[in-house]
């Protein structure tokens, strides 16, 4: 048995919107429908991620972020020192 498509219509589209879809759709080199097609599969299909290389991203913010942290005390002082 094959699964027919399902039609769906979209009213109220904001101008603006509308404008970036096709911009998109012709960047892409999409009809619209195409277009609007898949961005809904991208947004909805949940991503897979690759353990190491979010593991790899995090060491590296913290090597950037050395000594940027705060502890409560610098915090709490500077909301005393903007109160003032």
């Amino acid at each position: 048995m094959c699964a027919m498509a399902t039609n769906i219509t979209l009213k109220k589209i904001p101008d603006d919107l509308h404008k970036e879809l096709k911009a998109s759709a012709v960047r892409h080199r999409r009809s619209l429908n195409s277009e609007i097609l898949a961005l809904l599969e991208s947004g909805l299909k949940p991503r897979r991620r690759n353990v190491d290389e979010i593991l790899e991203r995090v060491r590296a913010l913290r090597e950037r972020m050395k000594g940027a942290w705060l502890d409560d005390d610098m915090i709490d002082r500077a909301k005393r020192e903007g109160r003032e």
